[in-house]
């Protein structure tokens, strides 16, 4: 003998049902809102540049994104340095061959010889795409690499960081890049070649206490997060609150840690006149 229950078919359900189909067809990343000013964005009203149209917060964009805008010719090197997972940490590798699927990049930072305008220099990216841009064994090596070709070569370096710091799965091996390459900027500084850099939201740990302030001209997008540790470890170890605007970029312009706040739209400009001027007192 077979029951034959009644379906529930009432006005308030078949609302329900209407709206989970509809759910389902919008996009994920139809709209973006802005962390800084809190405008809402249609995804398809961003340019290339990724900026808020309003206060002109970047949004995070990937190394080769960048790139596209940024020079008019550029030579990747270092592109088959591979790590090796020197501490065999769990699911690292899976994690990384993620992140290389996802950045088309074999690690945090992608750097090469590029053409901005009539400009030559030595480039580096970090990519926050890559493990939140975290500073390994093979991301240290490039840039290492990156400012050893451009002494030997004679080349001004830029770098644009963006990076939650030393990789955790690499430990002791993430955190003896920052002395490597704070040896090979030095060699740079002191064959009287320029430096530049291009602080991206967020440049926090490591990266922050070597060779992102290093540079010779130090460069922050608008309302970039720069600092060492987070504003949680901060308010932690200290007991107190820090000021909303502490690690932001126009906060540290007015305490002299940034010499500028240059617009998306204004980098590949002041760079192309910062390598013009770095030509011209080179010694």
């Amino acid at each position: 003998m077979k029951l034959y229950v009644q379906k529930k078919n009432t006005l308030s359900e078949r609302h329900v049902k209407a709206d989970q189909k509809a759910d389902a067809k919008v996009p994920d990343d139809l709209l973006r809102k802005c962390p800084q000013c809190g405008l809402t964005i249609m995804s398809r009203q961003l340019d290339c540049y990724a900026e808020c149209p309003q206060c002109h917060y970047g949004f995070r964009i990937g190394a080769r994104q960048r790139l596209a805008w940024l020079t008019d010719e550029f030579d990747e090197l270092d592109m088959d340095l591979q790590t090796k997972d020197p501490l065999a940490f769990p699911g690292y590798q899976d994690k990384l061959k993620n992140a290389q699927n996802k950045t088309q990049l074999n690690d945090a930072v992608l750097t090469g010889v590029a053409r901005i305008g009539d400009q030559q220099a030595a480039l580096g990216i970090m990519d926050p795409g890559f493990i939140m841009g975290s500073l390994g064994t093979v991301a240290g090596e490039k840039i290492t690499r990156l400012f050893e070709h451009a002494t030997q070569h004679r080349l001004p370096v830029i770098m644009v960081t963006a990076s939650g710091g030393a990789r955790m799965q690499e430990g002791i091996h993430s955190l003896m890049q920052m002395a490597k390459i704070s040896n090979a900027v030095a060699a740079h500084d002191q064959a009287g070649l320029l430096y530049a850099v291009v602080l991206t939201g967020p440049t926090t740990g490591g990266v922050t206490a070597s060779f992102a302030m290093q540079g010779d001209i130090t460069l922050a997008e608008p309302h970039a997060l720069v600092g060492f540790a987070g504003r949680r470890v901060i308010e932690q170890t200290m007991h107190q609150k820090i000021p909303n605007d502490l690690q932001a970029a126009e906060n540290l312009l007015r305490h002299g840690f940034i010499d500028a706040i240059v617009k998306r739209t204004d980098e590949k400009a002041m760079l192309e006149r910062l390598l013009k001027l770095g030509g011209a007192m080179r010694v």
